[in-house]
């Protein structure tokens, strides 16, 4: 396996991990917790790009998926996939990728960056909120008012989080190790 190969598997594992961390830190507010595990994801589409930044979140979602205790509260298994949280983590996924394309097609520029997390932040809600409603068998109007509006604020503060981790960690990813 080539190094850079090697070092974007380390990276994206490493991504995953953090999203398991992150959803270990939560607020239960009702069907839907606040949980980190969202910063994360789009931490690794800016810092890992569309491709690899899908792979950590996919990695993340497959460990889960299988029973390891990686979802919000300690929980796994395809049972809490399929719960009303499912659709927000098929959402990560999709806005891992997205954050990572808009980050790339932009050369990695701060306006790219503030675009891709704002936009990537919001896609996770068009899966979500969907899902939530048809899982809590819930009108549009509190589906939107108990899956989306109060998380919009804490949203903003972890996409403006990215942004500033992304411009301080991605000069250290970039630095190449010469062996001497």
């Amino acid at each position: 396996m080539p190094i850079e190969k090697l070092r974007m598997v380390v990276l994206a594992s490493l991504m995953a991990a953090l999203m398991a961390v992150g959803a270990y830190i939560h607020i239960p507010i009702g069907p839907v917790p606040i949980v980190l595990t969202n910063l994360f994801v789009l931490l690794s589409g800016l810092l890992l790009g569309s491709r690899w930044g899908l792979a950590s979140v996919g990695l993340y979602l497959l460990v889960g998926t299988i029973g390891m205790p990686v979802f919000y509260g300690g929980k796994g298994g395809l049972a809490h996939i399929l719960g009303p949280t499912g659709g927000y983590l098929f959402g990560f996924a999709f806005s891992a990728w997205l954050t990572g394309f808009i980050s790339e097609r932009s050369r990695h520029s701060l306006i790219g960056g503030i675009m891709g997390v704002i936009i990537g932040s919001l896609s996770v809600y068009c899966f979500g909120v969907p899902w939530l409603k048809m899982i809590a068998n819930m009108s549009w109007n509190k589906a939107w008012m108990v899956g989306m509006i109060p998380f919009l604020p804490g949203d903003a503060v972890k996409a403006v989080v990215a942004i500033v981790l992304t411009r301080a960690v991605r000069p250290m990813l970039n630095r190449q190790f010469i062996n001497e």
